[in-house]
């Protein structure tokens, strides 16, 4: 059993090794991109003899405000200009070679150590747009560089936006967790006074409370991330890829750039909403089969596949809870056909019964040897979490399939009621 003191020395450890990896960043960016400049010159970079000196002066930059005064970290305005030169040395840098893009990295993990609150989203935005500059090797000078480079700075912004209010959010949880720590340790210490001989039950219990609480909070963010981040990720990354192969055809290339921006706009939605453990936003407004109908339908469109809605029963409202599950089960089961799949068409279908509602996905895809859990390029964590949600909720999960026959996932969870509206 650990205690308080080792939980607090865990803590600073921990600090230890991210106080380590911010020094270390920028001079390994910095190297990366002097040797890369050096060795797969960009096109249209300036002379070494202009970016070289310019590295140095922004490596001294940093030990001089990093390495050689770690006490200045508390002085805010001085690390607002620390963090101010920081982004000027980025943007110099990334116009001389757009190699010094990893160097720009660094802004993201010193937003957190020069910024606070509102300003840390906004040097971490700043800093977006440098990275999606240098990712388009250089600032824009034709509409398709800018339009690609729009879409970058979407992405970038998106992307490291959700991780910065992720990373906030675990400070603020790193301080109040090591303030209970403290006044838990306080507390067990009087406790003891009085009741020593209950001293190792009361803090077995309060330990496996907390890590029981821990260990549900990181599993409900591993499925949110899964659901929301990642898929939406691996549509962008689809779309972007698809708009790469339809530059000879305009119409196809805007609609691949438009739905990728859609993409990001939607996770990066339900990214801030999981956060607050509110529940997705389609059902706020729509019930159940009309979600899942819309769901299949921009499914559909995306990967070009026909797709079908078939409800059976009569549709009423369910326990948020459960419609959650089974929304996010169609949402799993949809990605993977689209990832593994590869099929011809896919037919959902939603039944609801006395004491019980069935989701079914069916496809004609290419199927697999259905050995028990299946391991998908997510690590076999998509099917781990969606049967970790319906036995949550107290329903069952069957997947069935078979080499050149297809898929069935069928979840099936208790009809608990919900209040209308």
């Amino acid at each position: 059993m650990t205690s308080a003191a080792e939980q607090v020395a865990g803590l600073a450890a921990w600090q230890a090794h991210e106080a380590r990896l911010h020094r270390v960043v920028p001079y390994a960016g910095l190297v990366l991109g002097s040797v890369l400049s050096i060795f797969a010159a960009a096109p249209g970079s300036l002379p070494l003899t202009v970016s070289l000196p310019v590295a140095l002066v922004a490596a001294g930059w940093v030990g001089w405000f990093v390495d050689l005064h770690p006490g200045w970290r508390q002085r805010r305005r001085l690390m607002a200009g620390y963090y101010l030169g920081l982004l000027a040395f980025a943007a110099v840098l990334i116009v001389a070679s757009p190699w010094y893009g990893f160097f720009a990295w660094a802004g993201f993990l010193h937003a957190g150590l020069a910024l606070r609150g509102r300003w840390r989203l906004a040097g971490v935005g700043a800093c977006a747009v440098l990275v999606a500059t240098a990712q388009s090797a250089g600032p824009p000078d034709s509409l398709a560089h800018w339009l690609l480079w729009a879409v970058l700075v979407l992405f970038n912004v998106g992307v490291a936006g959700g991780v910065t209010w992720f990373s906030t959010l675990n400070d603020r949880q790193h301080a109040l967790r090591k303030k209970l720590v403290e006044e838990l340790a306080e507390a067990n210490h009087r406790l003891a006074e009085t009741m020593r001989e209950n001293e190792g039950l009361h803090a077995q219990l309060l330990t496996q409370a907390r890590e029981a609480g821990v260990l549900d909070e990181r599993q409900r963010m591993a499925r949110e991330i899964h659901d929301t981040l990642a898929q939406g990720l691996t549509g962008i990354i689809t779309q972007l890829a698809a708009a790469g192969q339809a530059r000879d055809r305009p119409a196809d290339w805007q609609r691949h750039v438009d739905t990728a921006v859609a993409l990001a706009r939607e996770s990066l939605t339900e990214a801030r909403r999981s956060v607050r453990a509110v529940r997705p936003e389609p059902l706020e407004t729509a019930r159940l089969p009309e979600v899942l109908t819309d769901l299949v339908r921009r499914w559909s469109t995306i990967n070009e596949v026909p797709g079908e809605v078939h409800t059976t029963g009569t549709p009423r409202p369910l326990h948020p809870e459960v419609e959650v599950t089974l929304l996010r089960a169609a949402q799993e089961a949809l990605a993977n056909a689209a990832r593994h799949a590869d099929p011809t068409r896919v037919r959902l279908t939603l039944s609801y019964m006395a004491d019980e509602v069935t989701l079914d996905v069916r496809d004609d895809g290419k199927g697999f040897d259905d050995d028990g859990d299946r391991t998908t390029a997510d690590g076999g964590f998509g099917l781990a979490a969606m049967r970790q949600r319906v036995t949550g909720v107290g329903g069952r999960l069957a997947v069935e399939s078979e080499p050149g026959v297809g898929t069935a996932v069928s979840a099936s969870v208790p009809a608990l009621p919900g209040a209308v509206g």
